[in-house]
């Protein structure tokens, strides 16, 4: 007898235990996690149905916008570049004008002297044939020379060519007296029809070289002294 009660309330804790753990058991799965799925289906649908995609005028003022906003940094730059490239080229230019007009400013010069210089050997050879033609201008020369000299000057030296001392002395008659007031004194190096004169106070440069010379001065501006002798 005793056996069958342990017996008994041994199966009774058993069946106690046993529908315990079936009732937790139960319980436990009658709670899961709740499906949010479909909150996230719908949340997706509304944010999908908010975000709506841009239309054809909007993605073209995107478009004409971007365009604008490039083509005015392009043409900021373009701008930039050409003014540096205008400058670049400026000052290469003005430096090959310099460069080209240095020959051209030599050349001028060089013209120019072989002109004055010509000139001044046409005249003199046309001074020589006067002189051959008619020897009597040497006085002339010499009296035009002499009206320079200041009214007090005190003795007179008169440089000419010997042949046209000669002539000087036979045209106007000179003797020894008259060459005590003033002197006539023969140079070589003198062209013919020319001469020079000096007193104390004062010198006259009468050579045809150096007429010729003021002549061209007259004619082209400043002081020019040209060599002619050959």
């Amino acid at each position: 007898w005793l056996m069958t009660v342990k017996s008994r309330w041994v199966a009774a804790v058993v069946m106690s235990l046993s529908d315990s753990g079936s009732t937790a058991l139960k319980q436990a799965r009658r709670w899961q996690a709740p499906d949010l799925s479909f909150e996230d289906e719908n949340s997706a649908e509304m944010a999908a149905e908010t975000a709506q995609p841009p239309t054809a005028a909007q993605l073209e003022e995107v478009h004409r916008l971007a365009r604008q906003e490039g083509f005015q940094q392009g043409l900021e730059e373009g701008l930039r570049e050409g003014r540096r490239q205008s400058a670049e080229k400026i000052v290469r230019l003005d430096s090959l004008l310099q460069y080209l007009a240095q020959p051209f400013e030599q050349l001028d010069d060089q013209v120019e002297e072989q002109l004055v210089a010509l000139a001044l050997a046409v005249a003199r050879q046309l001074v020589r044939r006067e002189i051959k033609a008619d020897p009597g201008q040497i006085v002339g020369v010499i009296r035009e020379a002499m009206d320079l000299l200041p009214v007090a000057a005190g003795k007179v030296q008169v440089e000419l060519h010997p042949e046209d001392a000669a002539l000087v002395r036979d045209v106007l008659n000179l003797d020894e007296d008259d060459e005590r007031s003033w002197r006539i004194r023969e140079v070589p190096t003198l062209s013919r029809g020319g001469c020079r004169i000096a007193t104390s106070t004062s010198n006259i440069d009468a050579t045809v070289e150096g007429r010729l010379n003021k002549v061209i001065a007259e004619v082209l501006g400043g002081e020019r002294v040209v060599d002619v002798d050959a």
